[in-house]
């Protein structure tokens, strides 16, 4: 995973209102109109997050007839966690 992407994901996850949106879609694809029925925010600002979130490419955004599902990326995940994983804390004493 390319460094400027990290960066984007985690400029993305770095809102509480994402990260809320990120945990819900941990359970799996979810609708817009579900993840606006759990948030208290607006359905512009909704589509502004999802933006965000989709062109980080951590969220996928699917059009089903009227009605868009979101979904976690989960091979951008998977590269996230790896970048993740290679870090070694180190405790001195």
């Amino acid at each position: 995973m390319e460094y400027l992407q990290t960066v984007k994901i985690l400029k993305a996850l770095g809102d509480d209102t994402r990260l809320k949106i990120f945990e819900m879609l941990l359970d799996g694809s979810l609708c817009a109109c579900k993840i606006l029925d759990r948030l208290n925010i607006s359905q512009p600002t909704l589509s502004h997050h999802m933006k965000i979130l989709c062109d980080s490419g951590i969220v996928i955004a699917e059009k089903q007839w009227k009605w868009t599902h979101y979904s976690i990326n989960c091979q951008m995940l998977g590269e996230l966690m790896s970048f993740f994983d290679k870090a070694k804390c180190r405790r001195e004493n």
